[in-house]
């Protein structure tokens, strides 16, 4: 399911970037891939929209240095949280 995860974010991060998808990375960072920080925050938009999450507030989110690694692991941690909070509402 991980796998399955990481290549949708890297779809929508190479949809974003104007970029193939064999270009996305992990360690890449948006900077790298030529996301500016307007289209970052769009970005992010469009993968809560897409997995149906919310991200916490970016806490001190930086897209220069912050990897596609860190926000593929991101949504699944907001994954993981959401099917937490589903199995508790039962």
């Amino acid at each position: 399911m991980n796998d399955t995860i990481q290549q949708q974010v890297f779809e929508i991060i190479a949809k974003q970037a104007k970029t193939d998808v064999a270009n996305v990375k992990p360690e890449s960072t948006l900077k790298d891939l030529g996301v500016a920080s307007l289209e970052a925050i769009e970005l992010i938009f469009d993968i809560e929209e897409h997995f149906n999450i919310n991200f916490p507030d970016q806490q001190g989110a930086n897209f220069d240095s912050d990897t596609v690694r860190n926000l593929v692991d991101a949504v699944q941690k907001a994954l993981a949280d959401k099917a937490a909070a589903g199995e508790g509402s039962k």
